[in-house]
C-alpha cells in the first residue's frame, strides 16, 4: 500500500485516461495528490504489450483514438512535449460491401461526401455542423447536464443525435452511405434502434473530418506515459500494483477521486455511502461486453479491395440492415455467424509494432455482457469474407473473452469496455440522476469513470469534470478552470 505516512489533499484510484484527468487537473491547482493504481503499469485502457511472438507489440484494449485530439481536456495538454506523437492513415475508416464499391471516411469532408454520390448533400448536411463547429458542442456534450452555452447549435445537434441510428439511415440511398452511417453507430455497443445511437455516429465521423483519427506512435502506452511524465513533472505522484479494497488502508486525504466503476464501489469497504446511493449504484445496467482477437501477421491483410490496407479502422459488418439485425440479436443474448467486427491495422502506420515486413491485427466484436463463448473463428471468418486468405497470414493469436477482458480491467464489468450502456436512460444519468452525477452521498468521495457523463472513450473527460466538481467543493478559491 502507498506510504501511509505522507498526507495528500487528493488520491486518485485508477490510472485510465479519466483517473490521470483528475489527478492532473487536481495537480495543476497545487495539491499534493497521489495516483493508485492496482496494476504492475499504468494505463487503464492504454496499455501496450507483446501479447503473441517477440518483436509484436499490440494495444491490449484502445487502439485507434478518435478523441485524442477532439477531447478538450487532451487539447490542453503539452503531451508532444513528454514525447507522444501520432501518425495517420490515408482513410480514417473503411467500410467494405461484399458486391459493393467500398465507403471510406476520409479527413476531407468533401470528398468522403462526394463518395456517396446522391448522398453528398445528406451527409453533408448531418456531418457538416458537427465538424465546422466542434469546439463549442464540446463544451455542451462532452460533461454533464447543464444549461448550454450555445443552446441554438446544442439543439441542432440534439435533434438528431437523439434519434435512433436505423431512423437516420433513412436518409441515406445509398448502400455505401447506410453502411458508412452503420459502422459508426455500431461503435456505441447497443442496437441501432435505440435512442441517442446517432449522437457516436455523428461525433465520431465529424471529428474524424476535423481532426483525423490518430493513431499514436509506439502503441496506447505512449497516451498513458507521456499524461504521467507530465504529471509527474507538476510533482505528482504515482504508486503501482496497489489494489484498493478498503479505503481505511490509504494515506490520510481530504478527497478521493475513484475512476472505478458502480460495482467496484459498492464492493470497496469504507466509503460510508448511504443505503439509498447504494440502491442507485445498484439499478445501474451494463452494455454488451467484448470478444477481443490480436494477430501476428506475416503480410498485410490480403483484403479484396486493396485501399482498405490504407485505412486505420476498417468496419466489418456488410450492409446497414446486417449490422443492425447481428447487434440487435447480440442485444438479445444470441452469438451471430456474421458478428460486426472493428479491425485495425496499426502496423501499416507505424512499423514500430511488428519486426520488418511483418504486421499486426487487433480486433473484436460484440457479445453478450459476461459471455465465455469463443469468437475467434466467428471474427476471423467475417475477416475473410472481405480478406480471402486472411487466415493463411497468421502466424500466432492471442483472445480475450469478457470475463478476461474485465480481469485484466475491472472497470470493464461484463466485457463492457464503455463503463455501461449509453442509451437515452444512461447517457448522461449515469451513474445516478443528478445534475452532479460526480459526487457520491460521501461528501468527501467522487466517482471519476466512463460511468459518468460523457461515458466511454479515451478523452478523460469524465475525470476532469469530477475534479471540477472536487475542486468546487472543497477549494472554492481554486476553482477557475
Amino acid at each position: 500500500m502507498p506510504n501511509n505516512l505522507k498526507e495528500y489533499d487528493a488520491l486518485v484510484v485508477g490510472s485510465g485516461p479519466n483517473g490521470f484527468a483528475a489527478a492532473i487537473t487536481l495537480q495543476q491547482q497545487g495539491l499534493r495528490t497521489l495516483l493508485i493504481e492496482g496494476a504492475e503499469t499504468i494505463g487503464g485502457g492504454m496499455r501496450t504489450k507483446p501479447l503473441t511472438l517477440p518483436g509484436f507489440q499490440h494495444d491490449v484494449c484502445s487502439a485507434i483514438h478518435p478523441m485524442a485530439m477532439a477531447s478538450p481536456f487532451f487539447a490542453s495538454l503539452p503531451l508532444a512535449a513528454f514525447g507522444l506523437s501520432f501518425t495517420y492513415a490515408k482513410y480514417e475508416a473503411a467500410h467494405p460491401l461484399i458486391g459493393q464499391e467500398t465507403a471510406f471516411l476520409q479527413r476531407d469532408i468533401y470528398q468522403t461526401a462526394s463518395s456517396l454520390g446522391v448522398d453528398r448533400q445528406t451527409y453533408l448536411d448531418l456531418i457538416e455542423p458537427v465538424s465546422q463547429h466542434w469546439e463549442a458542442l464540446a463544451k455542451d456534450t462532452l460533461g454533464p447536464l447543464h444549461f448550454p452555452e450555445n443552446p441554438l447549435l446544442l439543439a441542432q445537434f440534439g435533434i438528431k443525435a437523439l434519434l435512433p441510428a436505423g431512423r437516420l439511415a433513412q436518409r441515406f440511398k445509398t448502400p455505401q452511405g447506410r453502411a458508412l452511417w452503420a459502422g459508426m453507430a455500431a461503435h456505441g455497443i447497443q442496437p441501432l434502434s435505440n435512442y441517442t445511437t446517432s449522437a457516436i455516429a455523428m461525433v465520431l465521423l465529424g471529428v474524424g473530418h476535423r481532426y483525423g483519427w490518430p493513431i499514436p506512435v509506439g502503441g496506447s502506452q505512449a497516451i498513458a506515459d507521456a499524461l504521467a511524465a507530465y504529471y509527474k513533472s507538476l510533482g505528482g505522484e504515482i504508486q503501482t500494483d496497489t489494489w484498493v479494497h478498503d479505503i481505511r488502508a490509504l494515506p490520510k486525504h481530504k478527497i478521493l477521486l475513484l475512476d472505478l466503476t458502480p460495482k467496484q464501489l459498492l464492493n470497496m469497504q469504507g466509503l460510508e455511502l448511504s443505503e439509498s446511493y447504494k440502491r442507485q449504484l445498484s439499478r445501474y445496467r451494463q452494455g454488451m461486453g467484448i470478444f477481443k482477437v490480436d494477430w501476428a501477421l506475416s503480410e498485410p491483410v490480403p483484403f479484396k479491395d486493396a485501399r482498405c490496407q490504407h485505412a486505420g479502422t476498417v468496419h466489418l459488418g456488410n450492409t446497414f440492415e446486417e449490422i443492425a439485425e447481428n447487434e440487435y440479436r447480440t442485444a438479445q443474448g444470441q452469438l451471430v455467424k456474421y458478428p460486426y467486427v472493428l479491425f485495425a491495422q496499426q502496423s501499416n502506420f507505424d512499423p514500430s509494432r511488428a519486426p520488418l515486413g511483418q504486421h499486426t491485427g487487433w480486433a473484436y466484436c460484440h457479445v453478450p455482457n459476461g459471455s465465455t463463448a469463443d469468437r475467434r473463428e466467428a471474427i476471423e471468418n467475417q475477416i475473410e469474407r472481405f480478406a480471402p486468405g486472411f487466415k493463411d497470414t497468421i502466424r500466432a493469436a492471442a483472445t480475450m473473452n469478457t470475463r478476461e477482458v474485465e480481469a485484466y480491467n475491472p472497470n470493464y464489468v461484463g466485457g463492457d469496455i464503455n463503463g455501461g450502456v449509453m442509451d437515452i436512460h444512461q447517457l448522461y444519468t449515469r451513474p445516478t440522476w443528478s445534475f452532479t452525477p460526480y459526487r457520491t452521498s460521501n461528501n468527501h468521495v467522487y466517482i471519476a469513470s466512463s460511468a459518468t457523463p460523457p461515458g466511454g472513450g479515451v478523452h478523460g473527460m469524465c475525470g476532469f469534470h469530477a475534479a471540477k466538481t472536487a475542486l468546487k467543493d472543497h477549494y472554492p478559491n481554486l476553482s477557475t478552470i
